[in-house]
């Protein structure tokens, strides 16, 4: 029982358990008051026909045992069956999810799954969701589309006076001529092919880097039919590329990886691989070459590898980001691509370091990261990849679905800038007749806190007033934890901001002007971000709004919105979704519910948390009532028995009250009511609304099912009490006896309690 209060007071707002065992306390409270008063009149000199218990020597003990008889006697206002019933509808629900014949994915052979039963209510009540990139609204099926090779771009095709042209199937590069090509494999910029062909120093170079610089396995069940298993798609799109232009990664061991480059065989030799991370955000392979030079090549974000250049790569680097910056504005996941020959006498003597940081047992992260930058420098740029990742099927519609129905979407992600912009706009996050779209880009405190208040400035100039009663009430210096009250800005804004800057905006003294901002905007994209970063956003939201929260990912990175814990906060959203695609089971298994395509999360939160929130707020507005009715019958009762906590039902309705004849009825309504179909509530998501203001269910509600119940109690046991007293048959025989009027109102209460059934689950447009 308690379980079940808990349960009610925290998903719907309000202390439920203590408001119903303190009025519970109070009512038994007066009726203890009530029976010594009449043990004191009347009890006291009627000892020959009702003696007292040995035990009882005065009114005052009497009225002690008296109130906890009635405690026992009154508890049916929430008995056990509650909890039961509670558990059956969530079950129901959770089971409609996973039967949802339209959130099965054909192709994957995946249906959704509800991996809880607990979050179901939760589901009518988000008002944020923060989702990843890569794999959540795109399709995480890379494509190599482009890159930039020493300072020249290729993947685009022009015509004969110069002008871009669409690419068709028939414009395809012929790769015919290499026997171990990827037939599925698509490029149409010919001039790469014959830079290839041609022995270009710097194009064979960089496919070269692109064969080596990777952690994919190669299988080869058949004679030149390679199938590579690889941890990311991106990682097994730039293997499969430098495949197709000649540079086939055919086998490795764990000394050894097996490249053929145009036709011939070279076995290189693998000496060291520097691991990707979330914060190197690179990888680097260091190997020796068949002449017996020692290689190293490094792939990685351009944020941290133009950070490690030779100054003689200044100019070429300045071609290159324009290069880079085009390829993101057009939604391609970009990556840099570096070398650097080693000298043996440096290398032998880092390789020393390095094993002895292997080795340590204390501050081994640390002692590495150190050891990786002293041969992570003076990089020499090779060139840029681009990778297309494709939206998903209905991501646009969705986000403008959730957006009707006033769901605020943050797009967290580790993608550039540039690349997530556009994909914001590709999916209808960002809209071109915005009032304007803002990019916090500072690197100091004063620069961002100034950005964030330009914006704010822009959106709602009255809330950078004194005299704003949000500024009013942080000026107070509120404890912890408090609630920062929703504004609304006078158009519809954007903001964008990166992690360098997010690192500073999520300090203390920073994070509510970020708060603020966000939330006054449409939609925020946070891009160039680690997965610490997301969690802190996540419970940024938590802390300072009285909002439901929800994250949605299909990678390890976003694990931690998903379902993290971090030092010592929490850090996960309140409901967890999973995507399952492309790279892995792990966000699947840290979530509560997971489905293969982001368009499901508008059935599952307008039409399943819909449903399932009416559902269980119907339920309880009847379930306290029905209970009400039935118990403060007891009440009334007392002042006709000396509050003697004598019952007015037999003992075997008490029983079957809630077991048997009031149980089924409300379970079968409460697991199968639908107010509107699934098709009106997707056409009207402004039906979503009244779960997020928690409309159906809260104290003023519970109040409305509580007054009921005592003006039913009431009607129920004093018309047959009116009815019965000191009543007779014609022929004089005494019908008023105590079993006469239990049944009565039984029967009466059986009756009122089963149609008011019908009135409470009755569809809103019949009660018109």
């Amino acid at each position: 029982m308690d379980m079940t209060l808990g349960y009610i007071s925290e998903h719907y707002g309000f202390e439920i358990d203590r408001q119903i065992f303190l009025g519970l306390g109070i009512i038994c409270f007066v009726l203890a008051v009530g029976h010594g008063i009449w043990q004191n009149k009347k009890g006291y000199h009627f000892q020959i026909f009702l003696p007292w218990e040995k035990y009882v020597s005065s009114s005052a003990v009497s009225a002690i045992l008296i109130f906890w008889s009635y405690f026992i006697i009154l508890n049916t206002m929430v008995p056990i069956s509650l909890y039961v019933s509670v558990e059956i509808i969530r079950l129901g629900n959770s089971l409609y999810i996973n039967w949802d014949r339209k959130m099965f994915y054909a192709p994957r052979n995946t249906p959704a799954q509800a991996r809880t039963t607990t979050l179901n209510e939760e589901l009518s009540q988000v008002k944020y969701v923060f989702s990843d990139k890569t794999g959540t609204l795109t399709q995480n099926i890379m494509i190599f589309n482009k890159c930039s090779i020493n300072g020249k771009l290729y993947g685009d095709t022009y015509d004969k006076d110069g002008q871009r042209v669409t690419v068709s199937e028939k414009e395809k590069v012929d790769f015919s001529y290499n026997k171990l090509a990827d037939p599925k494999f698509s490029f149409y910029d010919k001039t790469l092919v014959e830079a290839v062909k041609k022995g270009d120093h710097w194009v064979h170079l960089f496919f070269r880097s692109l064969s080596l610089c990777h952690t994919v396995m190669s299988e080869e069940k058949v004679e030149g039919m390679l199938v590579y298993q690889a941890q990311s798609p991106d990682e097994g799109a730039l293997v499969t590329a430098a495949r197709n232009f000649g540079f086939v990664f055919r086998s490795r061991t764990s000394e050894t990886v097996i490249v053929v480059e145009m036709g011939k065989t070279r076995v290189y030799q693998l000496l060291t691989i520097l691991d990707f991370n979330n914060v190197r955000k690179r990888m680097t392979v260091i190997v020796r070459t068949p002449e017996d030079r020692i290689m190293l090549f490094c792939k990685g974000a351009d944020t941290i590898i133009c950070e490690l250049f030779h100054p003689s790569c200044s100019s070429l680097c300045d071609v290159t980001m324009e290069h880079l910056d085009d390829c993101a504005s057009e939604g391609l996941h970009t990556l840099m691509v570096a070398y650097r020959e080693l000298d043996e006498a440096f290398f032998q003597d880092w390789s020393k370091r390095h094993t002895e940081a292997c080795l340590s047992l204390e501050n081994r992260e640390s002692r590495l990261s150190s050891v990786y930058e002293e041969v992570e420098k003076d990089l020499m740029l090779l060139g840029v990849t681009a990778i297309e990742d494709k939206l998903q099927d209905g991501v646009p519609e969705t986000i403008i679905i959730l957006n009707k129905a006033k769901i605020r979407l943050w797009v967290l992600t580790g993608d550039k800038q540039e690349t997530a912009v556009n994909i914001a706009y590709s999916c209808n996050l960002f809209e071109d007749e915005m009032d304007e779209v803002f990019i916090v880009e500072g690197r100091d405190d004063e620069t961002i806190r100034k950005e964030l208040r330009t914006a704010r400035n822009k959106m709602k100039p009255e809330s950078l007033l004194d005299s704003d009663p949000i500024n009013v009430y942080l000026t107070t210096k509120p404890q912890l934890p408090f609630e920062i009250p929703e504004e609304v800005a006078n158009g519809n804004y954007g903001l964008i901001i990166d992690g360098y800057s997010l690192a500073y905006a999520l300090e203390g003294n920073l994070e509510l002007e970020l708060l603020r901002t966000a939330c006054m905007c449409k939609g925020v994209i946070c891009c160039r971000m680690t997965p610490l970063q997301k969690a802190q956003v996540v419970e940024l939201m938590k802390r300072y709004k009285k909002v439901v929260t929800l994250a949605i990912g299909d990678g390890a990175n976003d694990i931690s919105m998903i379902k993290g814990i971090f030092w010592d906060f929490i850090a996960a959203a309140h409901i967890g979704v999973g995507i399952s695609g492309q790279e892995g089971l792990q966000a699947m298994l840290n979530s509560d519910f997971t489905f293969s395509q982001f368009q499901y999360l508008q059935r599952l939160l307008l039409v399943h948390g819909r449903w399932s929130y009416n559902r269980m707020c119907k339920f309880l507005s009847y379930f306290f009532y029905k209970n009400f009715t039935f118990t403060l019958v007891h009440f009334w009762y007392a002042f006709f028995n000396g509050f003697s906590a004598q019952t007015v039902y037999e003992t075997w309705f008490i029983t079957c009250y809630n077991l048997v004849y009031t149980s089924l009825p409300v379970l079968g309504m409460s697991l199968f009511d639908q107010d509107v179909n699934e098709t009106w509530s997707l056409l009207f998501p402004e039906l979503y609304e009244p779960g997020q203001h928690n409309l159906y269910f809260n104290k003023k509600e519970f109040v409305k099912c509580l007054m009921h119940g005592i003006y039913s109690s009431f009607v129920l046991f004093f018309v047959p009490m009116g009815t019965l007293y000191n009543a007779e048959r014609n022929d004089g025989k005494d019908i008023s006896d105590y079993q006469s009027f239990s049944l009565v109102v039984q029967t009466s209460l059986i009756w009122v309690v089963t149609i008011q059934l019908y009135f409470t689950f009755l569809p809103p447009l019949a009660k018109l």
